[in-house]
């Protein structure tokens, strides 16, 4: 991960492929409002029918791969403000499966996704616009793995990017 702006620890390896689709940016709200913008443009050109579909047996739907996105960043959300909080608590991991599976997608619609989405990202976007610096080169334990605050902003930004394009390709 190169961020030239910041100079945060590198990333759990497995994360870093998230984070690597983002490319060179490095201002992370920018990003995030950029995102903000742009996410729930891609949403709306979706059809309506493609809402519940998978795109094979045992896949998520589209719905449940939105929520994934929002249920993730929500998770990361508090591992970013914990740590830049100071606190030195060894935070747990969670299972996609089990959030998945806790999921009523039934009667979401597009436009009920798309505030829930706008919703969560301006939460993600409040919570980081406030921290200088100094607390994006925080560091903590997650699920296990040493993170920086910075990373898990960026984190945040190439894992939707990543569902995106799963979308884009295997969906639409």
């Amino acid at each position: 991960m190169k961020k030239s702006a910041l100079t945060l620890p590198e990333p759990p390896a497995y994360y870093a492929r998230y984070i690597d689709l983002i490319g060179e940016e490095d201002q992370l709200i920018a990003l995030l409002d950029k995102q903000l913008q742009n996410f729930p443009k891609f949403l709306k050109s979706i059809p309506a029918e493609k809402v519940h579909y998978a795109y094979g047996p045992d896949k998520w739907t589209i719905a449940q791969v939105l929520l994934h996105i929002f249920d993730t960043e929500r998770v990361f959300q508090y591992r970013a403000l914990s740590f830049a909080r100071g606190d030195s608590t060894a935070l747990p991991g969670f299972d996609q499966e089990v959030f998945a599976a806790g999921t009523d997608t039934g009667t979401r619609t597009m436009q009920s996704l798309i505030e829930e989405y706008e919703v969560v990202r301006r939460a993600t976007l409040s919570i980081f616009r406030h921290m200088g610096l100094p607390s994006l080169e925080l560091t903590g334990v997650a699920s296990g793995l040493d993170w920086s605050v910075g990373a898990i902003g960026f984190f945040i930004c190439g894992h939707q990017r990543y569902h995106r394009n799963l979308i884009r390709e295997r969906y639409l």
